[in-house]
């Protein structure tokens, strides 16, 4: 990535950035997200996770709040939780 593509993101680091991942609702799903978020983010507060439930309680949606430094953070945590197979997506 060239330079003016990095200073042309509408996002100005660091700032608070919402994650929104989706999986299916088990603890093995939870655990992994937040496994993931904790090695990028150590310092980051649990105790903000949002947590929703599908109609039907088949799938769990995690907001949580990260504080990337820059746009590369925030791309390698995206790249690990999409790669991981607990998760269906990532937002």
């Amino acid at each position: 990535m060239s330079n003016e593509q990095e200073t042309s993101s509408p996002i100005k680091f660091p700032c608070d950035f919402i994650v929104k991942i989706m999986g299916k609702a088990n603890t093995q799903f939870e655990e992994r997200v937040i496994n993931i978020i904790l090695r990028h983010f150590p310092d980051n507060d649990l105790q903000s996770i949002k947590k929703r439930s599908s109609r039907d309680n088949n799938y769990l949606s995690l907001s949580i709040t990260v504080h990337p430094e820059n746009q590369a953070q925030l791309d390698e945590l995206y790249q690990e939780l999409t790669n991981a197979e607990e998760v269906l997506f990532a937002l």
